[in-house]
């Protein structure tokens, strides 16, 4: 990455209208959408699906789309999660564990992260797997900003 300080946004797609959505992306200048989503083509993806986002990103909000899967946590640290059989803190750990092992910063171009926003389903970062993905590479990268939208 270059010397300049470089933004990365997240969002989270739950409790948002499409009209909701594409509005705040537009408004804070995305130019890529990084989708860290395991699963980003059932109909619970709605509006975001894999096969329909490309389009409504680049007609909407003039922006790319990146499915980035080797940020996406491992069905079973998901599904571990969801039921309840891990906590919020065994999960953080085991998620950054796999960010550490797979090392997916070293398929991204500069250009892929600057103006880029991770997109997950959940409405807020706080229990996110998207927030600990943009830690990570805030870690890599230490000058790179990190805005939740």
């Amino acid at each position: 990455m270059s010397d300049a300080p470089q933004r990365i946004f997240t969002i989270g797609f739950a409790g948002k209208t499409a009209e909701q959505f594409f509005t705040i992306l537009k408004g804070a200048g995305v130019r890529r959408v990084l989708d860290v989503r395991l699963y980003n083509s059932s109909q619970l993806a709605g509006y975001t699906k894999k096969s329909d986002l490309p389009f409504f990103l680049r007609s909407l909000v003039g922006a790319d789309y990146l499915h980035l899967a080797a940020f996406a946590p491992s069905k079973q640290l998901l599904n571990g999660y969801k039921e309840g059989e891990i906590s919020w803190a065994e999960y953080v750990d085991e998620y950054t564990s796999i960010l550490d092992r797979r090392q997916p910063h070293q398929d991204l171009k500069s250009g892929d992260i600057d103006g880029g926003c991770l997109l997950c389903a959940e409405p807020t970062p706080e229990q996110c797997h998207r927030r600990l993905a943009a830690e990570y590479l805030q870690r890599v990268w230490p000058d790179l900003m990190i805005q939740h939208l």
